[in-house]
């Protein structure tokens, strides 16, 4: 039997404080550059979240396009002079480090860090860290997880914390709010459960990836993610990780490499080949592009169920 370090269980909710929040005035929602409340999103899984709840009251842009790598983002100077005009910034602390330097030189007065909401993991290598910031030192920055939106529960905590973000900052509008967090909330609490039914009974719990994205997917159903290259998804794997990763698919039943869409498939390719393994798509949801197998979040979650159903063995 191949022993190995597994996932710890899947901590404790965080409680759902707002400390990185800094509220509007309540008149201050009419002040962006249209009549609804402006949101400017980092990237795609903060800007659904605030489509989401925001619906008919928010006017939601995104810093990142579709199909652009979200972790290499630069922004312009006319996103800049967008972040200073809305009435909120909602993004994700560690993920793109010009997003976070941009976030905290602009007046915006609402910056809702996602990060904040709830509670990131050090997932050995799966964090996108960069120099140290005020109050964290530069080995935390480098050990915390940032992917946490490919975990339902986490995301929902987010979603909450948002949803009250909102309601402070833009408060005619707040049932509504609420009653769009609520519905939101319930939905991954389906698609929670939908992972936790579908992936129970499986002949395998490993599954091997590119990129080391789905550290907190992985804990919280019980699974184990071996990440080929690390945090570089277009890195060649040595030779000695080659045939390490042989011996593993052998001994943990292991069928089949995951790689995704926004990244080449050649590091997966070249070891689906070497181990006689197979290859599929597991996304880390980090933007839609017409490669997606959905056209948003719940449908692409349930597309990277049913593959990893089929790769594990799922009954």
């Amino acid at each position: 039997m191949n022993v190995r370090r597994r996932l710890i269980p899947a901590a404790t909710a965080a409680s759902l404080g707002l400390g990185a929040l800094t509220a509007c005035s309540s008149d201050s929602a009419a002040t962006g550059n249209t009549e609804k409340f402006d949101v400017v999103a980092s990237f795609y899984p903060m800007a659904f979240l605030a489509e989401q709840i925001g619906g008919d009251h928010a006017n939601v842009t995104s810093l990142t396009e579709p199909g652009q790598e979200p972790h290499d983002l630069e922004i312009s100077t006319q996103q800049r002079a967008q972040l200073e005009e809305a009435d909120a910034a909602l993004f994700l602390k560690g993920l793109q480090p010009a997003v976070d330097e941009a976030v905290s030189q602009t007046g915006i007065k609402t910056k809702i860090d996602a990060a904040s909401l709830t509670h990131l993991e050090d997932h050995g290598g799966a964090g996108h860290g960069h120099e140290g910031e005020e109050g964290h030192s530069e080995e935390e920055e480098h050990g915390r997880d940032p992917h946490v939106w490919l975990d339902p529960v986490k995301y929902a905590e987010i979603a909450q914390g948002v949803g009250k973000a909102f309601e402070k900052a833009d408060p005619d509008h707040a049932a509504d709010y609420q009653k769009n967090t609520e519905a939101l909330v319930k939905k991954l609490g389906g698609l929670n459960s939908d992972f936790e039914n579908g992936l129970k009974n499986s002949k395998s719990k490993v599954f091997f990836t590119n990129h080391a994205a789905f550290g907190y997917l992985a804990e919280r159903y019980g699974l184990t993610q071996e990440a080929i290259s690390g945090v570089d998804p277009e890195s060649e794997p040595s030779a000695a990780r080659v045939k390490d990763l042989q011996r593993e698919a052998k001994a943990d039943g292991v069928t089949t490499v995951f790689y995704e869409t926004l990244v080449s498939d050649k590091t997966a390719k070249t070891l689906a080949r070497d181990a006689n393994l197979k290859t599929d798509v597991l996304d880390p949801l980090e933007g839609i592009t017409d490669n997606s197998r959905g056209d948003d979040y719940f449908q692409v979650m349930e597309a990277n169920l049913k593959a990893l159903q089929t790769a594990l063995g799922a009954k």
